[in-house]
């Protein structure tokens, strides 16, 4: 089958890049889209803005570059268009919860068809074609909770509650949708499958219980769980519970602990450290007593000791200094707001969500972050009598790096780009 992907040329504030170029379960984007599509597609096309669909006749799979869908959605999509022998397009209901929750605020993706939304996702079994039947296939979300507060942060049962799909695909059109793929649909929707599993798979749960027997560890620290790459050193007092994935040539220090994690290849965690579903991108270095809870970290970051980031993401690149407060909630109650993809405030359907910081950035210590609070890549902030509290969005003009003697000591690598305006298909 041929592949069709069609750019999308939007940049995603504060990094100031394309999605397909930024990283997803650690992964970039067009490679996740592309393992995920490995077992059924061939050979590949990419469209530029405005290029045309090809003349062929072949069976094709088109979608846009800012997608992030996973293996079991793409698997239940293709399978229902197939045996429906006609051309279908993507399409999710306005009464799906993980979809009307997690996927529709912020973003301006989908189609609206009544009570169903169209992404860019085709199938079309004899070449492409003017039109294509909607396909809503099912994302099975299931509402898990994750944290248990008093009831003035959250409902009546003082319990904060995601809906999560077993099945994941939503456009990233904000930095806050790679915090819904990477927490809500990657490491919820990971840990809900595996309880879907054990509790239905008699083998599966036996071959877990034998493992954790032989190897004297319990359940969740076992090696059907916990993932291990080449040349990993652990110290013997780090604690490590599944489902978690570490990549090779990784250092884990004494008193580390970490939970339900995707941790990338040539990353070091240093003593004390505490990670819970969180995924830390390559080359990522975790001095002392450096937390994560619910964060994104992409590649050769780092984050000093005693900061503490929850729901946050982090670009490629970045330092965040000792002592830094990322902010998550609002004392006074009220809904936090966030960049959607045209750039305008709007409300996030989040009740609690940390800051965004982008690529390149240079983080001092000792600042104070407010919640869904972005710092444009590129841009170096100090702790200053000026400026300790950050309570709005932080632009490249803003950096303190223009205030010194050779601001050119700090390059800028991602400038902001004119959008291209794409065709809709």
């Amino acid at each position: 089958m041929l592949k069709i992907i069609l750019q999308s040329t939007h940049p995603i504030a504060p990094f100031n890049e394309p999605a397909r170029d930024l990283r997803i379960q650690n992964k970039p984007l067009w490679l996740a889209q592309r393992d995920a599509l490995a077992p059924f597609t061939t050979r590949e096309m990419e469209l530029p803005p405005n290029g045309r669909l090809p003349q062929t006749r072949e069976a094709c799979l088109v979608y846009r570059d800012n997608l992030w869908f996973d293996e079991f959605y793409i698997r239940a999509f293709l399978a229902e268009a197939v045996k429906r022998k006609r051309a279908s397009r993507a399409a999710l209901s306005i009464n799906d919860p993980a979809f009307r929750e997690h996927c529709l605020p912020l973003s301006n993706s989908y189609t609206p068809a009544g009570e169903l939304y169209l992404a860019d996702l085709w199938y079309y079994p004899n070449g492409p074609e003017p039109e294509a039947d909607p396909l809503v296939i099912d994302l099975q979300a299931r509402e898990i909770g994750y944290y248990h507060i008093p009831t003035y942060m959250a409902a009546e049962t003082g319990d904060l509650v995601y809906w999560v799909p077993l099945r994941s695909l939503i456009a990233i059109d904000s930095w806050v949708h790679i915090f819904i793929a990477d927490m809500v649909f990657g490491l919820f929707g990971r840990g809900a499958r595996f309880e879907n599993r054990l509790n239905e798979d008699v083998v599966f749960k036996l071959g877990i219980i034998a493992a954790s027997l032989y190897e004297g560890h319990q359940v969740l620290e076992s090696s059907k769980l916990v993932t291990l790459g080449r040349n990993v050193s652990i110290d013997p007092t780090a604690v490590i519970h599944g489902p978690t994935t570490i990549g090779d040539n990784v250092t884990i220090g004494a008193g580390v602990v970490i939970e339900n994690c995707i941790i990338g290849d040539n990353v070091n965690i240093s003593q004390g450290c505490q990670l819970m579903l969180s995924v830390v991108g390559d080359g990522t270095f975790l001095p002392f007593r450096a937390s994560l809870f619910m964060t994104t970290i992409m590649d050769n970051s780092m984050v000093a000791q005693n900061t503490c980031l929850q729901m946050c993401v982090v670009g490629r690149n970045a330092f965040i200094g000792a002592g830094n407060t990322f902010t998550d909630f609002n004392l006074v109650s009220g809904p936090i707001r966030a960049r959607d993809a045209s750039g305008e405030l709007r409300p996030s359907n989040r009740p609690v969500l940390g800051g965004c910081v982008g690529h390149n950035c240079r983080i001092g210590s000792g600042l104070v972050i407010y919640p869904a609070r972005t710092i444009e890549s590129d841009v170096v902030l100090f702790a200053s009598p000026e400026r300790r509290v950050i309570q709005h969005d932080v632009s490249y003009e803003e950096s303190d790096h223009h205030k010194l003697r050779n601001p050119h000591n700090h390059r800028q690598l991602y400038p902001r780009h004119r959008e291209v305006v794409e065709e809709s298909w």
